[in-house]
């Protein structure tokens, strides 16, 4: 899962520097989700472990 967030982030990254629109917005768009759902479940993931 922490690889599709780094693809999806150099996805954003590229779309960033090209414009944000169409396409490029959609895939900013969606790298930010994915983003977010690994920071989640990575805080889940830790308080469960040290639990």
């Amino acid at each position: 899962m922490l690889q599709w967030a780094l693809i999806f982030l150099v996805v954003a990254i590229v779309a960033a520097v090209l414009g944000f629109g169409g396409i490029a917005g959609t895939a900013s768009w969606i790298a930010q989700i994915i983003f977010v759902i690994f920071v989640v479940l990575a805080i889940i993931a830790f308080i469960r472990r040290n639990v």
